[in-house]
């Protein structure tokens, strides 16, 4: 199921948190709920993903571990965890929303995902775009799920930065592949070395641009008060602490783990988020 990787679906809080209402109880039950409900889609997208996989992982020298190409559980459990999870999922979005538009991200996400496992994840280029575009799913439903307003800006920035992290992503793939001589992914022929550094730092340098015309933009300055932009520090130095995770230290290949083993990383979160706070709270 990938619990780690529930990580992501913090992006669903995003909405609540940059509109100063994240200490609103109702709002934030509903987006703690919608959290729930999408971990458990997201983690059946997962199971389903590792069991078309399954004669691939067998052949990677760490998705070989996974419960399914590890033999640790049948594939057979594996698609009745699916329905499980589909099932508790369904239950928590019928049971507390009544909104067309948080249904509406919930099919989009699963169906975009289906299509990535079976078809789509195996064109080049298309694969990250795929994968970005979940994360702007993922704020679409925490905006539907609370009733809050999303700034075109916050759309940019979340498809920006999660473009970034699957281009590291997909340069760490074509250097496992380079060196251990598999070719772990089908689509790596439409990637080499040149294309994903020059990808890697466009969209690491435009993602800085953004957040600084974000935190300086009138609307967000009539919201927030004038210093929001000192926390585009903290977004600098975070962009340039994973590009020397990837440029130097070559471990890109799994951005959320990155994050969950690399104090450096987690300070500078945890910077950015308090400041943001204390600038957006008690201006």
């Amino acid at each position: 199921m990938r619990v780690h990787q529930w990580v992501k679906n913090g992006a669903i809080f995003m909405p609540l948190f940059f509109h100063g209402k994240i200490f609103d109880p109702t709002l934030f039950v509903n987006s703690a709920w919608a959290f729930l409900g999408f971990s458990l889609i997201a983690s059946s997208i997962y199971v389903f993903n590792d069991l078309r996989d399954v004669e691939e992982d067998i052949n990677h020298p760490e998705k070989k571990f996974r419960p399914i190409a590890a033999g640790i559980i049948t594939q057979n459990y594996a698609k009745y965890l699916i329905l499980v999870l589909l099932t508790l999922s369904g239950l928590i979005f019928y049971g507390m929303f009544n909104s067309i538009w948080v249904w509406l991200c919930v099919w989009l996400y699963l169906v975009q995902n289906i299509l990535y496992t079976v078809w789509l994840k195996k064109i080049a280029l298309v694969d990250v775009i795929i994968i970005s575009l979940g994360f702007v799913i993922r704020i679409f439903l925490g905006s539907a799920a609370t009733d809050i307003y999303l700034s075109h800006w916050i759309i940019i920035m979340t498809f920006l930065l999660a473009l970034f992290l699957a281009f590291a992503k997909r340069r760490d793939d074509l250097l496992l592949t380079t060196t251990t001589g598999v070719k772990h992914r089908s689509n790596i022929d439409g990637y080499n070395l040149e294309f994903l550094n020059a990808a890697i730092i466009i969209s690491s340098a435009i993602v800085i641009v953004a957040y600084i015309m974000y935190t300086t933009s009138n609307e967000v300055i009539l919201r927030t008060g004038k210093n929001i932009y000192l926390t585009s520090f903290f977004v600098i130095i975070g962009v340039f602490r994973y590009l020397q995770v990837v440029f130097v230290k070559q471990q890109s290949g799994n951005p959320t783990k990155v994050f969950l083993k690399d104090s450096f990383l987690q300070l500078i979160m945890i910077g950015w988020i308090i400041s943001f706070g204390i600038i957006l709270y008690f201006h």
